[in-house]
């Protein structure tokens, strides 16, 4: 069964300084589905991701949004088609949350569409989702870490497009707001059919909320699949240099990586 891609990369090359960190990249970003990339520090996860929204030009080769090149459109048809969140964004200091996410509707905005009722409409629900009402006239800088990144998740919404790529999320968050975050894409993705493309650490939190993963390694895809079908000990050992054991999540029946490694072991004794 041929799935429709969302995003496809073709025989693409980008480079970093003098170093190329992709050399001719293929890949097809399933329409309507949550992917996410994996690999190890340094591999070139961020780099694509970016290279896909279009924030860094390759040196040669091509992306399709919905089969059309996204070199040829306008800024603001890829941003009414595509949202990103980067790692570690940063917003003028003084800045309101409200006003922060209120900057997520800039594509719809022009000389002659000035701000009108959908647009509060698509704020205010961005800021219900992510639990950020109450902070709406906080500036972003005095909010934790945690806040902050859902302050920059409610304006990533608020852009409502049928896509979103963020570049891990979950940084900052306690294991509680990791979970609501990866819920509220999972909920956006089943109930919305939004293709949701995440960079991701956690290669069990990857393997439950995916349904495919591409595994980044010496500038090309090593493995792409559903989790169930790519991770293995043998994968994990090429891509991340780590002797893993893979079991089943006993609750969602996904792969469950877990690390050898030194640690207090319990006797049975």
């Amino acid at each position: 069964m041929m799935h429709v891609t969302a995003l496809e990369a073709q025989s693409l090359q980008l480079t970093y300084g003098e170093s190329t960190i992709f050399k001719s990249l293929n890949l097809q970003i399933p329409k309507g589905k949550i992917t996410v990339f994996i690999g190890s520090n340094g591999c070139g996860k961020s780099t694509l991701l970016r290279s896909l929204a279009r924030l860094l030009k390759p040196k040669s080769g091509s992306i399709l949004l919905d089969s059309s090149e996204i070199a040829k459109l306008t800024t603001k048809e890829v941003a009414r088609r595509m949202a990103i969140l980067p790692q570690g964004p940063s917003a003028p200091e003084g800045l309101t949350v409200l006003q922060l996410v209120k900057q997520g509707r800039y594509p719809y905005q022009s000389w002659l569409q000035q701000w009108s009722a959908e647009d509060e409409i698509k704020v205010q629900n961005a800021l219900r989702l992510t639990n950020m009402l109450p902070y709406t006239d906080r500036s972003v800088d005095s909010l934790s870490g945690g806040q902050r990144q859902r302050a920059w998740i409610a304006m990533t919404l608020a852009q409502d497009t049928p896509t979103i790529l963020l570049d891990e999320p979950t940084t900052y968050l306690d294991l509680t707001h990791q979970i609501e975050v990866l819920d509220l894409l999972y909920e956006l993705n089943e109930n919305e059919q939004r293709t949701i493309v995440m960079v991701l650490h956690d290669i069990n939190l990857a393997c439950r909320y995916a349904h495919h993963i591409a595994a980044i390694k010496d500038g090309s895809v090593y493995a792409e699949g559903k989790p169930e079908d790519i991770i293995n000990e043998k994968l994990l050992q090429d891509v991340f240099d780590m002797k893993c054991n893979v079991s089943l999540d006993p609750i969602f029946g996904t792969p469950m990586c877990i690390p050898f490694g030194k640690g207090r072991m319990l006797s049975l004794v």
